[in-house]
This record gives C-alpha cells, structure tokens and sequence, in this order.
C-alpha cells in the first residue's frame, strides 16, 4: 500500500465520486478507477460501495479511511519536521492540555520561546490526559500537560508546582451554592456528572467513601467546559477539575470546593526517545530550563 494510493482514496471518500476526485487530483477517471481496484485486490476487502448517484464505504472501507487519515497526519508532520532541520528553528509545536489550572503557567513559557524563535507557532488543543497520551504515542502530540493519575513509565515530565483543585460546579440558584463547600452526603441522590476517565473516577470513589453506593449519576463527561454546561441548565451537579472555571461568568456558573478537600497534580510530559522535530526538541530544552529555574 503507497502513501499515494491513500491519498487517492481518501479523495474519492471526500469526493463521493471517482470522477470528481479524479478532477481534483489532476489524474484520469480510469487510472483511478484502477489504482482503487489494485488496493481492494491486494487487501482483499471490498472498500468501496459504487452506487448510481455517489460512492459509499463498507465496514472496511470506514475502518481504512479512519487509518489512512491517521497514517497521512503523520507522513505530514514527518516531512515538515524532516524541513525544520535547518539552521533556522521554524515549524509548529503541538502540545495537548487538559482543562487545568496548571495551564496558567504556560503563557510564560511561550512568550519566552516566541522571543527566541519567532518562526515557531503552536498548536494548542484541550483534551483528557487519555487522548492526549494516546497522540502522543502515536507521534502526533509533542508535549502533554496531563492530570494525574496517568502512567508515565514511556514518558519523560516534569510535574507542576501547581495544584488541581476538585470541586462541584452548578446554577447560582442551585441549594449547594449557599453551602461554603459540598461534602459526600450532600450530593447523596442528586444527578452527578462524573469525569469520564475511569483512572479519575477511581480517586473519587475514595473520595465519596460509604456515599458512592449513594450516586445518582446522570452523565459522564470528558471536559469540564461541556458538563458545565449541564449544570448550568440544572441538568445536574459536575464534579470537576476548577481548571478554567475560575474564568467562568459566576452569575451563571458557580462551583464549591469539595470536602474533605480532593486536589489533584499534573504534569508536563513527551515521550522518551521520541524522535523530535526541530522546534520541538527546542521547546523540550526550554522547558526544562524554565523548570529548574523556577526550583
């Protein structure tokens, strides 16, 4: 299977046509139509469902489209890592956070950085520690600021001096708003959101002790921003990290800390052995500078 043959397939996924995306990449219908047949023969799977009006997948074909996306965002980070390997730093840095307080460190971090390497931009985007890891494994992430627990027996990091505090986000008018903060008994019987990762449920069941055989749990969610949103409607209580809801409008998001306090660290990490770009590995440098001047 060539790199080619994948972008030729994914053009007529986009195209739902072969003669269409045979237009835009500049190629005969024929040839095409070829080069698909030769990639359905060799994996021996029909890919491609050829209707009277537009193309469709198969179950194979969706499973490959979703590889081939990934498969090419790779080749294209590559090659503009292999072009960053020049005297000049330029290119992009990617780096995944979850919605952390810890972030707050990081603006710095990057003008200090800009300063010295103008031609460098960042990709910034906010997801759970899991999905952060799981780009970072496959190449695509450089740098994760990620909520612990999280395994970093791949990783090199740095931990954060700051803490994550838990707490219970919820409408003004809510009842646990004019309480100073929120105990495992007062949330006993009403809709909870819960985090999503299964690592972060676990430090809360400790948390509720005897009360999580208590739990009315209406959601899950992965960030906090969404089942913020819930609690606003007075959908349910969010159990999350404050992360940016400090920023948040609180006439109409508040929150209360939990009680018995629950905090939480995080942490600044990249893979080991990770083959960098350029601007990347630069970044890494100046982090670790940047860390052990603050220690």
């Amino acid at each position: 299977m060539e790199i080619r043959t994948l972008r030729y397939f994914l053009a007529v996924v986009r195209e739902e046509s072969i003669t269409r995306a045979a237009d835009v990449l500049h190629i005969t219908q024929p040839t095409l139509s070829r080069q698909l047949a030769q990639m359905e023969e060799e994996m021996g799977v029909r890919l491609l469902e050829r209707g009277t009006r537009k193309i469709s997948l198969t179950n194979e074909g969706l499973l490959l489209r979703r590889r081939a996306e990934e498969i090419l965002e790779l080749v294209d980070k590559t090659e503009k890592e292999l072009i960053e390997q020049e005297e000049a730093v330029e290119g992009t840095v990617t780096i995944g956070c979850g919605d952390l307080a810890a972030v707050q460190m990081l603006p710095d971090i990057f003008r200090t950085f800009h300063e010295r390497h103008p031609n460098v931009t960042f990709e910034l985007y906010t997801a759970t520690a899991d999905h952060v890891r799981e780009w970072m494994e496959r190449g695509l992430t450089d740098v994760g600021l990620l909520l612990e627990p999280v395994n970093m027996e791949k990783y090199d990091f740095i931990r954060m001096n700051r803490q994550e505090q838990w707490v219970v986000a919820m409408h003004p008018d809510s009842p646990l708003a004019a309480l100073p903060h929120v105990t495992p008994a007062d949330l006993r019987g009403l809709p909870l959101i819960l985090p999503r990762r299964l690592d972060v449920q676990s430090e809360l069941v400790h948390w509720f002790g005897d009360e999580y055989e208590n739990l009315n749990v209406m959601f899950t969610a992965n960030l906090p921003s969404n089942s913020s949103i819930m609690a606003y409607s007075k959908l349910a209580y969010s159990i999350v990290i404050l992360g940016s809801l400090a920023f948040w409008d609180p006439s109409k998001v508040t929150y209360r800390p939990l009680y018995p306090e629950l905090k939480a660290s995080s942490v600044l990490a990249w893979k080991r052995r990770q083959p960098f770009g350029l601007a990347a590995s630069k970044f890494i440098e100046h982090l670790k500078h940047a860390f052990q001047t603050e220690e």
